[in-house]
């Protein structure tokens, strides 16, 4: 057990900083390293994979002019602003692992901020005289040591292909990874829900995404306003491996330092457990009838920012289509990838399917969230109200999984409306390849229920397994991983559709298996103690 222990009488507002950053590293030592792991990896594969693709000056010089005309690809990652291994390192790679970064920071700054204080914990923390702002400052000096060791392990992993652009990528997506974490700390004051401060965060996440995107989409070398509108655009603009733009970086850095200032001054004007904006004591109208009426409530809005972001990358997708196909042109490698993570058909199908394929793997990160929303009502006291009343355990967990498992379903069903928009053909079979991709997220959506069932300690464990299974789905095909390696995923047995032929064998077998993890974690959960 952790005692926060301040000198009696100390008011100094930083009091007890250090005790609760190492309580929080504590407590995060196995998600930060999962999160570290998962975005260093991501990137530090990179060289090897498009030395094997583009190996040549030449295929490097064509591969720059078809950037030059292709919107759709730029949208998707950006233009590339040099021809070296490692500039297109940062092009492939470097604003996906700022975004990843990001999402990393927001998780830990809510989490030992806004969190501890919906919970209750806060308040007895406070009681043992730490400082009004050592909350913050430990939560933000997290964020902080996660994405300063990303940044080394991409600078040192990276610098055989240049240590200026080696260090300016790693600074680079350490310090988008810290806008957002300065950028979750305002929010966590501003709202009294650390669900809506890691929902907001993250909305705006997306949309500096999109406007990066629309601007890339735009122009060929990121002078787009739009692009200029998006931190992840500052951190394309940073240029690394070609001609570094080192004003790009303290332009980031003046950000953290703003926003992180208003973090201070807003902590230092309200009361614990309240926040700026007010919240509704409840629903303005209508009524909440059942268990399954307040998940739904309580979980509609996740859902409506899912299958909205989903439909619009699939339309993304889907418009990319024909330019992948030119893009990857005769290059034998390229097509080899695609032809792992989607199948032996034409080269448009194994786009489509490894297009799909990606789509079923970040529907893996919403069944995780979504299931563990039982395991936040939980350790917050919230569900104790609800089974107090006739509620059972096992109807209470049904109406959040309906939704989970169910929601998981809308998302990849709306994915496939939106390739059918994008690409405008075959609207049947990429229907149908997006949802068998339903299986193996629900055996992911299983894992989550049996952790927070049988061992609800270990239940923020099942980030771990969509953490791995992303990887391995992202990463593995590029590496030339061996079929075992990638087996380990239960994606790794679906059908490549659209293009392959189905399967119906391991479709049912990965159902069935969803089935019984489900069953164990709702029989574990009746038969043991409630978390307080």
């Amino acid at each position: 057990m952790t005692t926060f222990a301040v000198r009696p009488g100390s008011s100094r507002p930083l009091a007890g900083t250090g005790t609760l950053l190492r309580f929080a590293l504590r407590r995060d030592r196995l998600m930060i390293p999962m999160w570290i792991a998962v975005n260093a990896l991501m990137v530090l594969s990179m060289p090897g994979t498009l030395e094997g693709l583009y190996g040549t000056p030449a295929e490097r010089a064509d591969l720059l002019r078809q950037m030059e005309a292709n919107s759709s690809l730029r949208a998707m990652v950006g233009p590339v602003f040099g021809d070296s291994l490692g500039a297109l390192t940062a092009w492939r790679v470097g604003i996906y692992a700022g975004a990843l970064a990001a999402v990393m920071s927001l998780l830990i700054v809510v989490r030992h901020t806004r969190d501890e204080e919906e919970s209750g914990r806060q308040e007895l923390v406070a009681s043992g005289m730490v400082g009004r702002r050592a909350s913050l400052t430990a939560a933000l000096l997290a964020a902080t040591v996660a994405n300063g060791v990303l940044a080394l392990l991409v600078t040192a992993g990276l610098a055989g292909q240049g240590t200026t652009g080696a260090l300016a990528l790693g600074l680079g997506i350490a310090v988008v990874g810290m806008v957002f974490a300065t950028m979750a700390a305002i929010v966590a004051q501003l709202t009294e829900s650390a669900r809506l401060a890691r929902g907001l965060t993250a909305a705006v996440l997306g949309a500096a995404f999109v406007l990066r995107a629309a601007g890339d989409s735009a122009t060929d070398d990121g002078s787009s306003v739009l692009t200029w509108l998006s931190p992840l655009g500052w951190l394309e603009n940073l240029r690394p491996y070609a001609a570094e733009r080192w004003w790009v970086l303290a332009l980031l850095a003046g950000a953290v330092a703003l926003q992180g200032a208003v973090a201070y001054a807003l902590a230092g004007r309200r009361d614990l457990g309240m926040s700026f904006l007010p919240t509704r004591p409840g629903p303005a109208s209508g009524r909440l009838g059942s268990a399954g009426a307040l998940a739904w409530r309580l979980q509609r809005g996740g859902v409506l920012g899912w299958s909205i972001g989903f439909f619009l990358a699939g339309v993304v997708y889907g418009g990319m289509t024909e330019g992948a196909a030119d893009l990857v042109g005769d290059n034998a490698d390229a097509r080899r990838i695609f032809e792992r993570m989607g199948g032996q058909s034409g080269l448009t199908d194994a786009f489509l399917a490894s297009m799909v394929g990606m789509l079923g793997l970040i529907a893996a990160l919403y069944i995780v969230a979504s299931v563990l929303r039982l395991h936040g009502e939980e350790t917050s006291g919230r569900a104790e109200p609800v089974l107090a009343n006739a509620v059972g355990r096992v109807r209470w967990a049904a109406g959040h999984l309906v939704i989970a498992f169910g929601g998981a379903a809308l998302i990849m069903l709306l994915a496939g409306l939106g390739f059918a928009v994008g690409y405008g053909k075959e609207t049947g079979p990429i229907l149908a390849a997006c949802l068998v991709q339903l299986p193996a997220v629900w055996v992911i959506g299983g894992l989550a229920v049996l952790l927070h069932g049988v061992l609800p300690r270990a239940a923020l464990a099942a980030w771990g397994v969509a953490g791995a299974v992303l990887l391995i789905g992202w990463v593995g095909p590029a590496l030339d991983a061996p079929q075992a390696v990638l087996d380990v995923s239960p994606f790794g047995h679906l059908p490549k559709l659209p293009g392959g032929s189905m399967e119906w064998g391991p479709v049912a077998v990965l159902t069935g298996v969803a089935v019984l993890l489900v069953a164990a974690g709702l029989a574990g959960l009746r038969h043991r103690d409630m978390s307080t």
